[in-house]
C-alpha cells in the first residue's frame, strides 16, 4: 500500500481515507469505523503480483467496489470492468465473423450458363503468396526484472546443485634436454680444434743455396 500511494501513482486519490490515517499516523484497523473511499489490499502473490481495490465504505459491513487495480513488475495498471470486457470480446467476435463472411463472398462466381459456384483453387493461390511474402514476427525482447528473476533462480539452482570439479591431469616428469649440452659439448670440441690448428704452424720452406 505504500508504494501504491506514492505521489506518482494518477490512480491514487489523495482524499481517501488511507491519506487520513497515514496523516494522523492511525494504525490501518481505523479504516472499517469510517465511512468514504478508501484502498484495500485484495489479494498478494508476493513479488510479482498484487491486487488493491478501490471502494466506497458506508459502515463497517457495507461497502460497495468502485475499481481494481493490479501491480505487477513494479508497474500498476487498472483492471477493467465486465462491461468493458464483454463489449470488448463482443466487438471482437462480430469482427472475424464480418472477416469471414467476406472472404467466403470472395470465392463465389458466377456464370450465365451454369449459375453461381464456388472456386477456391485461384483464391488459396494467391492467399499462399501473400502469406509466404509476409515477415515474420519479431521476438520481444525480455525486460529487465524477468532477466532478474531468471539470473535470481540460476544462481539458487547453482547453490544447490553446484556443477563438478573436472579432474585435474597429473603433471608428467619432464626429461632433461639433452640436445642442448650435447651441442654445448660439440662447440667446445670445435674450439680446441681450432686452437690446435692455429699452434700447429708450417715448417719453413727451405731457399735454394746460391754458389
Amino acid at each position: 500500500m505504500d508504494y501504491f500511494s506514492e505521489r506518482s501513482n494518477p490512480f491514487f486519490d489523495r482524499t481517501c481515507n488511507n491519506e487520513i490515517v497515514k496523516m494522523q499516523r492511525l494504525t490501518p484497523d481505523q479504516l472499517q469505523n469510517m465511512t468514504g473511499l478508501e484502498y484495500v489490499l485484495l489479494h498478494v502473490q508476493e513479488p510479482i503480483l498484487y491486487v488493491i481495490r478501490k471502494q466506497h465504505r458506508h459502515s463497517p459491513q457495507q461497502v460497495t467496489p468502485l475499481a481494481d487495480y493490479y501491480i505487477i513488475a513494479g508497474v500498476v495498471y487498472q483492471a477493467p470492468d465486465l462491461a468493458s470486457v464483454l463489449n470488448s470480446r463482443l466487438l471482437s467476435a462480430v469482427h472475424h465473423l464480418q472477416s469471414s463472411f467476406e472472404e467466403v463472398a470472395s470465392f463465389a462466381r458466377y456464370h450465365p450458363s451454369k449459375g453461381y459456384s464456388w472456386d477456391f483453387k485461384s483464391q488459396r493461390s494467391t492467399s499462399d503468396k501473400a502469406k509466404s511474402k509476409e515477415d515474420k514476427p519479431r521476438e520481444e525482447p525480455s525486460s529487465l526484472f524477468q532477466r532478474q528473476r531468471v539470473d535470481m533462480l540460476l544462481g539458487e539452482l547453482i547453490k544447490k546443485f553446484p556443477l563438478p570439479t573436472p579432474p585435474q591431469p597429473k603433471a608428467t616428469p619432464t626429461a632433461p634436454n639433452k640436445s642442448g649440452t650435447e651441442n654445448g659439448t660439440a662447440d667446445v670440441k670445435d674450439m680446441k680444434i681450432e686452437n690446435a690448428q692455429e699452434k700447429i704452424k708450417p715448417p719453413p720452406d727451405k731457399k735454394p743455396r746460391l754458389n
